[in-house]
């Protein structure tokens, strides 16, 4: 147990809640969370529990669909933050309303021991469902206030009463709700929460690993030609990213643009992993020497990835707030993207980047023309990175964790805020 790290004075202790966290196995999952949260822990004392699905038939799951559910070690640390992966009981595509609370269940003896010993004294989960929901069966039975992040849709959980119902009581209970994007909160309202319970703490770049590489050398470094224009598109090779849609627009580009070419960096996620169908697209366009593979990219690298392109595109079917597009800014990127989630609250201007319907292909494939064309103002690019710098999010985070710690003290000590 992490005791040792506490420190003098009234620095609130927290255990930072969430399923999406990088780990050994699976280094790029959940970035966002971590560089959120090591930010936050220079100021408060916190430990992450990162619960791993489990399944008595895992071996067999592991052979049909082998990046879901990897092992991971129960124990890591990372940057000096003590990182926990207990076990919950998850059945595999069915029966979903149950993970709630066996994600509770199976972390309940390591946040018991955590309470006892690193005496923390709120919860931070990060996703709704079921992050959030296993936090209130937590808070509840731990006794201590509990705090979510909306970083997810939820719109896909309308349709399901046994969702709907567990997501809002977690949300009514919570000490305080953040959101990622205003798109976000706007949702939480419609589901009937109050709109001073819900607060939009965005995520932020990271100014020191993300910003300007000599393109020349990026592209030598990364195996690419040197001559070209070059489109980037990062994220987890999944349908919801929609690489296919930005290949589907190739042929026609390649009319006017004839020196172009797609550069996807990201790999295999726990949503699953469409290389195999993309290939086969790129295949049978006739692209082939047009559209580079580079797989997963460390978040040291990423830099020259964006720096070797002349425009970002991500077509997503869905984001809350995604930091791919910080991270282009931040290297002098124009964005081109769809109007979807957060998107539209992150490439805010014309100056940034250019925001399309979603599913249009016509006029995805003009913006994106369009922004090949365009002479862009690279400072005002990386003016908006800037405004939007980790450093502007985290003083408002703790200020708020601070604020929740303080008033559950004084009112009870260690009594429930979960109803």
């Amino acid at each position: 147990m992490p005791g040792d790290r506490r420190h003098a004075g009234r620095r609130p202790r927290l255990v930072v809640f969430t399923r999406v966290y990088p780990n050994a196995a699976q280094p790029n999952l959940g970035l966002f969370v971590r560089e959120r949260m090591r930010r936050v822990a220079e100021h408060l004392d916190l430990v992450v529990v990162a619960p791993a699905p489990w399944f008595p038939f895992q071996g067999l799951l592991g052979r049909l669909r082998p990046h879901s559910r990897p092992s991971l070690p129960r124990y890591e640390e990372q940057d000096g933050i003590v990182v926990y992966h207990p076990r919950f009981f998850c059945f595999p595509g069915v029966l979903k309303w149950t993970d709630g609370f066996f994600l509770a269940l199976g972390s309940f003896w390591l946040m018991r021991r955590l309470r006892r010993d690193f005496r923390f004294e709120l919860i931070d989960a990060h996703f709704v469902y079921p992050d959030g929901v296993a936090a209130r069966w937590l808070a509840r039975w731990l006794r201590c206030p509990y705090t979510i992040t909306l970083r997810g849709s939820l719109v896909r959980f309308a349709g399901s009463a046994l969702h709907r119902r567990q997501i809002n009581r977690a949300m009514s209970a919570a000490a305080r709700v953040f959101s990622v994007a205003d798109s976000l909160r706007q949702d939480a309202i419609a589901w009937g929460q109050a709109p001073g319970h819900v607060q939009v703490v965005g995520n932020g770049a990271d100014l020191r690993r993300f910003h300007p590489e000599d393109r020349a050398g990026a592209r030598q470094r990364l195996g690419l030609p040197q001559e070209g224009r070059f489109l980037v598109s990062v994220g987890g090779l999944t349908e919801r990213k929609g690489f296919h849609r930005v290949i589907a627009t190739l042929p026609e580009l390649l009319r006017t643009q004839p020196d172009l070419h797609l550069v996807i960096a990201g790999g295999a996620t726990p949503e699953g992993n469409n290389e195999a169908e993309l290939r086969q697209q790129v295949k049978g366009l006739g692209l082939d020497g047009r559209v580079w593979f580079l797989g997963q990219v460390s978040p040291e690298d990423l830099r020259f990835v964006y720096s070797a392109g002349d425009v970002f595109v991500l077509a997503t079917r869905f984001e809350g707030w995604a930091n791919v597009f910080l991270e282009a800014s931040a290297c002098a990127l124009p964005i081109v993207t769809t109007r979807v989630g957060g998107n539209a609250e992150v490439v805010n201007s014309d100056q940034v980047g250019i925001v399309v319907p979603y599913g249009d292909h016509d006029a995805l494939r003009d913006a994106l023309l369009e922004a090949l064309e365009r002479q862009w103002d690279r400072e005002a690019i990386l003016a908006h990175a800037r405004a939007n710098a980790w450093e502007t999010r985290i003083p408002e985070l703790v200020a708020a964790f601070e604020q929740i710690a303080a008033a559950d003290t004084a009112t009870a000590p260690g009594t429930a805020r979960s109803g």
